[in-house]
């Protein structure tokens, strides 16, 4: 460990550097030794160095460790690059890959993929998305749903190539089969996959008339999807291996299902938690009662206590969504209100007035009815007399 150099002067920067601050001294000296492109005869290990430095301060575990103990508190956890390739891996979001690779340094470094035979980078096959609705049970306990897409699989009439059945491969003109050509980005010459033949060396001289060369033709995909209990509105489900196929061999993209959840009946959902608002009459409130409240595993006894007020809120402790993270379930709470009935049978107006006296509140009179109106209006005897 003694002959080790220090992971912050390797990289230049200050022991206080952020994570942009590694990012940026990184990238100057990735391009500044990568093999392909340096005159230094020790490129590649200055290279390897730079980049053993950069996986170690770019993890604030392993940078903690590192400020503490120096390259002995490293010992078993620090990353040892056998070559460049292992570079690229450990590092392709840095330099653009993983997606084909769009900045410079993806450029640069041919960065996009796994390396298949001769140097060629073969791309991921694309993700492809499909929506699934769900009820709210269904969410709460995980389902199975069968789902139908259209997604592009490999061609069988070619069998992938992009070739007619038959024909030769031609050698390409760009590159001459080497599959590689030089690139000159200001001072810097970098080495890098053809741009005409993806570096392969050789292209299609006839292409196949089924997939017009591509290799993939769309077909209808039909899978079984288990959704997991617990999932909210907008999350996805993330099914691996099941998109698009690979252009060159390599390996297939992802299917996300993305979910939406039917508003329901009687719950709303907030999180884990679900909220049930419950009517309860006069007497319920002011004398107490048990009430029988519905929940996604069946009905619940719950007591209202004596004197409830409209709004007062009651936990049903896990009897709401599970955390698909694995954390505990959540609960259900009741929130109550007051139902005053619009219609009073007369005995329970009776019983109202009478409470109404011994609480000594004002109420408005009974009402007579139209016909009894009718007939005090007409009534003579009642009538004012003349003097």
């Amino acid at each position: 460990m003694a002959d080790k150099r220090d992971y912050y002067e390797i990289l230049y920067v200050e022991r206080t550097a952020s994570k942009p601050d590694l990012d940026r001294a990184y990238r100057k000296l990735a391009i500044k030794y990568h093999p392909d492109s340096s005159k230094d005869e020790n490129a590649v290990e200055k290279f390897k160095e730079a980049s053993e430095a950069y996986e170690v301060l770019s993890d604030a575990e392993k940078r903690a460790r590192y400020d503490q103990y120096g390259h002995a508190g490293l010992e078993g956890g620090g990353h040892q690059f056998n070559d460049v390739e292992d570079i690229f891996e450990a590092f392709g979001d840095l330099f653009g890959g993983g997606g084909g690779g769009g900045s410079i340094f993806g450029d640069l470094f041919g960065g996009g993929g796994r390396r298949s035979g001769g140097g060629r980078r073969s791309r991921r096959g694309a993700d492809i998305r499909c929506n699934v609705t769900l009820t709210l049970e269904e969410a709460a306990r995980g389902t199975s749903k069968d789902i139908s897409f259209r997604r592009r699989v490999l061609c069988e009439s070619c069998e992938g190539s992009g070739a007619a059945p038959g024909s030769q491969p031609v050698t390409c003109n760009t590159c001459g089969g080497r599959g590689q050509v030089i690139q000159s980005a200001g001072i810097l010459r970098v080495q890098t996959a053809c741009p005409n033949c993806n570096g392969a060396g050789q292209q299609i001289s006839e292409p196949c008339g089924d997939c017009r060369g591509t290799g993939l033709e769309n077909k209808k995909a039909e899978l079984t999807v288990e959704i997991p209990a617990g999932v909210d509105d907008g999350m996805r489900v993330r099914v691996q291996g099941e998109g698009e196929a690979s252009p060159d061999g390599g390996p297939r993209g992802d299917c996300y299902c993305f979910i939406t959840v039917r508003p329901h009946d009687l719950f709303k959902r907030d999180g884990s938690h679900l909220i049930l608002q419950l009517p309860i009459s006069y007497t319920q409130a002011a004398l107490g009662a048990n009430i029988e409240v519905p929940t996604l595993d069946g009905p619940e006894q719950l007591t209202v206590a004596a004197g409830t007020q409209t709004g007062e809120v009651f936990t049903l402790k896990g009897k709401g969504v599970v955390d698909p993270r694995g954390g505990p379930a959540g609960d259900l709470m009741i929130q109550v209100f007051i139902e005053v009935p619009k219609k009073l049978a007369a005995e329970q107006e009776k019983l109202l007035r009478e409470l109404a006296d011994l609480e000594h509140q004002d109420v408005l009179p009974h009402r007579k009815s139209f016909v009894e109106k009718l007939k005090t209006f007409f009534d003579t005897d009642t009538q004012p007399q003349e003097t």
